[in-house]
Parts: C-alpha cells; sequence; structure tokens
C-alpha cells in the first residue's frame, strides 16, 4: 500500500482502541472524528460488518501551521487512521501517508510538515 503505513498487531481490538489513542495523545494528536463501521453499517444497512472503525486525528500545532500556509489544505484534514478486527482476532491498523497526501498541494512547506506527521503516526503505530 503506497498511500498508508500499515502494521497487524496480536492484540484484542478494544486493546487496540485504548492503546492507540493513548500513544496518539503522546504524539501530540486528539481524535476530533469517530466513525464506528460496524455499527453504522449495522443501523444503515442492516448488515454485520466486523468491528472497524476510523479516527480523525488532529495535531493543533501542526494543523495551524499547515492551515496558515495554506486555507485549502483543510480538505486533507483530519489525519485518518483505521483499524479492523480479522478473523484470528489480530487487528489491523492503518495510518494515512501524510507526506504523500499533501504531495498534491505542490507546496515544499506542507510537505515537510507531512513528513513530521509521518513520523509521528508512525510512531504511535509502532508502538502498539
Amino acid at each position: 500500500m503506497e498511500y498508508g503505513y500499515q502494521r497487524i498487531v496480536s492484540k484484542l481490538f478494544d486493546q487496540v482502541d485504548s492503546e492507540i489513542r493513548e500513544l496518539l495523545m503522546k504524539e501530540g494528536f486528539g481524535i476530533i472524528t469517530e466513525i464506528n463501521i460496524k455499527s453504522t453499517f449495522k443501523e444503515k444497512l442492516n448488515i454485520d460488518y466486523n468491528r472497524f472503525k476510523i479516527l480523525g486525528a488532529c495535531n493543533p500545532i501542526l494543523a495551524e501551521k499547515a492551515l496558515n500556509l495554506q486555507s485549502e489544505v483543510a480538505m486533507l484534514m483530519p489525519c485518518n487512521l483505521v483499524f479492523w478486527e480479522n478473523i484470528d482476532s489480530s487487528v489491523t491498523i492503518s495510518v494515512i501517508n501524510a507526506e504523500k497526501q499533501l504531495n498534491v498541494t505542490k507546496n515544499r512547506d506542507l510537505i515537510i510538515l507531512g513528513q513530521d506527521v509521518d513520523r509521528m503516526l508512525r510512531n504511535a503505530v509502532d508502538a502498539l
């Protein structure tokens, strides 16, 4: 996968959910959006789906820098982190590659900022 960073961990889904939130906070991110795919699909489509969450993570300091460089960059925010439960009860966790995402802006300063975001997001995922 070229547009993100992914790991599979041998931890329970609820444990990953709790731990990744703490690890993101240590890297300066907060969760500003959350989508529970399982419950949404059940409610809207009446289908059972595996446990799957999308978290929108934001580092306010970096977000402010990015918005000061280019207001339109808000369309690419927040940074999405997704995780789902696999059949064997392991959990796959993926984060967006912010550098590649910000490359579409053609703004060198934003691309460099994306490199910092990538490092911080990967630190959180790798700490799982």
